[in-house]
């Protein structure tokens, strides 16, 4: 037996524009939720990624600050080593001198060259020390 269809009434049709105009208005209503949230968290992110750029920063800067003060160092150490050099190379020219007056053999000891080959300096092994902030992260 075939079901008999009744033609839709108005009331029918009314009713199910207003069943999808209440579940759009609800799917936009979620759609804006969902939006504002995904927002909320953007701006959390902006903020965060800011928050460990200005980091970043400072300690690029700081490390900046320790390279240049330790650079100025090494030159200070250099020129006092070149100048201690220049000294010990004239005090070897008056041990010859010394010598040749003398007629006595004098020990007079090789100078090295620091500049040229510093890993070669005869030196006590001296520990380096670091500091352990250096290597944060």
């Amino acid at each position: 037996m075939a079901a008999v269809q009744r033609p839709a009434s108005s009331s029918d049709s009314d009713e199910r524009k207003r069943k999808r105009m209440l579940s759009n208005r609800e799917s936009a209503r979620r759609s804006r939720i969902r939006k504002q949230k995904q927002l909320e968290d953007l701006v959390n992110e902006v903020s965060a990624l800011q928050k460990d750029n200005s980091q970043l920063s400072e300690k690029i800067n700081v490390a900046t600050q320790r390279y240049a003060e330790m650079e100025c160092a090494n030159n200070v150490l250099r020129a006092q080593a070149m100048e201690l050099t220049e000294r010990l190379r004239s005090l070897n020219s008056v041990l010859h001198i010394v010598e040749e007056v003398s007629g006595y053999a004098v020990d007079i000891p090789k100078i090295p060259d620091p500049l040229m080959k510093p890993w070669q300096i005869p030196c006590p092994v001296q520990p380096i020390m670091a500091l352990a902030d250096m290597f944060e992260c």
